[in-house]
């Protein structure tokens, strides 16, 4: 049986990626790490060598308890662990890869809600790699907006939902396609639907990719 291994720095990442893999790989199995200090770590000093080998012992530890295939939900440490498939000995994932194929797809001006800035660089690295990948130019629109990320800290998601798409509906009237960096942002997506332009968000995708990699659904 496929198991899917994911690494999380919230717990309330578990049940959204967790019913993902339910509703799109019924027959398949799903793990989970959680561990919070790798954000707080790298919201205060960045992807440091210490950070790294700490990213690396938690991939290292979804392989050994049976992932085929791992899923960095983190888009803080998206941009390490992609590039640790070798080390690990299984494919591992960023879950933003696939939204921001499908955000440098669908136009040139891209807006990137982030709630805490380390989100901001690694997202804006990736963007760039997937239009260099499809000879594509862009222009990315940083949207910072810290005060949502102090309500999800204390648990009012309705709150940081509403907070996160009154920061994205300020930007869309000038951008082409707007990305919810974080995947704790995915619920704003549905408070967005009546904008002309694209509100796209990370967990859906990834988990679809992930399938995609891994082989067929049995």
């Amino acid at each position: 049986m496929t198991t899917i291994g994911f690494l999380h720095t919230g717990d309330i990442h578990v049940s959204t990626f967790r019913r993902l893999r339910e509703e799109l790989a019924p027959g398949w199995q799903d793990l989970h790490i959680v561990d919070e200090g790798l954000l707080a770590e790298a919201r205060r000093e960045g992807i440091t060598p210490s950070l790294a080998a700490r990213i690396d012992a938690r991939l290292h530890e979804l392989a050994d308890r049976g992932a085929d295939i791992v899923v960095c939900t983190c888009s803080s440490l998206g941009e390490h662990a992609e590039g640790r498939t070798a080390d690990i000995g299984v494919p591992v994932l960023r879950a933003d890869r696939p939204m921001a194929e499908a955000a440098v797809a669908a136009g040139r001006r891209i807006a990137v809600v982030a709630t805490v800035d380390s989100t901001l660089g690694p997202t804006g690295n990736l963007l760039r790699d997937a239009a260099a990948r499809s000879a594509r130019a862009i222009e990315i629109v940083e949207v910072r907006c810290p005060e949502a990320f102090a309500l999800f800290e204390a648990g009012e998601l309705d709150a940081y939902a509403k907070s996160v798409a009154h920061a994205a509906r300020a930007a869309a009237p000038g951008v082409d396609v707007i990305v919810l960096a974080q995947p704790s942002a995915a619920p704003a997506a549905s408070l967005l639907v009546d904008l002309p332009i694209p509100v796209l968000s990370s967990p859906r995708a990834a988990v679809s990719r992930a399938i995609a990699e891994a082989g067929p659904v049995r």
